[in-house]
């Protein structure tokens, strides 16, 4: 007997909403209390990723990321059960692009345990 992932009450329209209109309290939402986010990119490496913990530092992250002058789209998002994947794409005033990959685990609806890879552009935007 196969057993199938109950639904997740996740939100994935408050997510593509919050992504589109840079909206930090809406993501923030999100997340449950005891959430943790860990971000790996050049800077913060495997070894040594960014982690923040809570809502109080996962707000402040998502604060000062959507709060600049970038846009930002959901490109692709995956819910199965208790699973999260997302795809999200950013682009500066000046053209560097950055692309977010994110896995994450649900308890209730809410993210509680995150990992995002993140790529930047090197070198100047294609004219």
């Amino acid at each position: 007997m196969t057993t199938m992932a109950a639904p997740s009450a996740f939100d994935t329209t408050a997510l593509r909403e919050g992504i589109e209109h840079s909206d930090a309290d809406a993501l923030l939402a999100l997340y449950a209390d005891d959430a943790e986010l860990r971000m790996v990119d050049r800077k913060t490496q495997p070894s040594h990723p960014l982690v923040v913990r809570g809502r109080g530092e996962i707000g402040a992250m998502l604060s000062d990321v959507y709060g600049r002058e970038m846009t930002h789209r959901l490109e692709q998002v995956v819910l199965q059960g208790d699973r999260l994947a997302f795809l999200e794409s950013c682009e500066y005033p000046d053209g560097i692009r950055v692309l977010v990959s994110s896995v994450a685990d649900l308890r209730d609806g809410r993210i509680t345990d995150q990992t995002s890879i993140q790529a930047w552009d090197e070198n100047e935007p294609a004219q």
